[in-house]
């Protein structure tokens, strides 16, 4: 049935009032609320600083495992070159028993006593070395002094009077350019590998009367090996 108008709406099905709060059960309320609120506040705000502090921790724990592994990755050793060797060591003209050590050195395990016996060179083939007060030019003006004649006579092609062989391709450019004043009007070539394709070079000795050969070994035992540098007007 439904509610007639005589019927107090405010009132219980069961003819109770609800009972109204007083002043202070609403402070107390209001208080528990906020205690609920500010509490779950600080469990959220203690978990985002538990996340934080382990992803410090995480990313501490990367940074030592990496430092580990740099410590125990063993460094390279820098190859020594010549110039470090000539600056730690006092420069000493050279002897033909320089050379002879050298030669067992490379060969002493490659080949018999019988062999390493004709390896030997007598002193005869050997010019007398730089005692180091000469520059590269007054140097071999000493040890040929009838450069003027010999470099006019020599007219075959395919050969040098004069080879040089230097350990790498600049050392080559620099005693190119300290032998200026003895070349004279002799032409000088360059026999290294360094921007320069051996066909080129077989190509100029073929053609061109070359007075004086500078390279390097491994080039110029190519050339030799192609037969494009003879000995016939070889004396240096």
């Amino acid at each position: 049935m439904a509610d007639t108008l005589d019927e107090p709406w405010w009132e219980t099905p069961g003819g109770t009032k609800e009972p109204a709060l007083s002043d202070n059960e609403e402070e107390c309320a209001n208080t528990s609320e906020t205690v609920q609120q500010t509490s779950s506040s600080t469990l959220v705000s203690s978990k985002k600083r538990k996340k934080a502090t382990e992803c410090f921790l995480n990313v501490e724990k990367a940074k030592s495992k990496d430092e580990k592994e740099i410590e125990m990755k063993p460094k390279r050793k820098r190859k020594k070159k010549i110039s470090d060797l000539l600056t730690e060591t006092v420069p000493k003209p050279g002897v033909p028993a320089d050379v002879q050590k050298m030669l067992n050195e490379h060969f002493g395990a490659k080949r018999s006593v019988i062999e390493l016996e004709e390896l030997k060179l007598p002193d005869s083939c050997f010019l007398p070395a730089n005692d180091l007060t000469h520059s590269f030019s007054s140097y071999l003006k000493e040890i040929c002094p009838k450069w003027a004649k010999l470099h006019k006579k020599h007219t075959e092609k395919s050969s040098v009077v004069m080879l040089v062989i230097c350990s790498s391709a600049l050392r080559c450019l620099e005693l190119i350019r300290s032998m200026a004043t003895f070349k004279g009007d002799g032409r000088v070539m360059k026999l290294f590998a360094k921007h320069l394709k051996i066909q080129e070079q077989m190509q100029m000795l073929e053609k061109d009367v070359i007075h004086v050969g500078v390279g390097t070994p491994g080039r110029i035992k190519a050339l030799i090996q192609q037969d494009t540098i003879q000995d016939a007007g070889h004396h240096l």
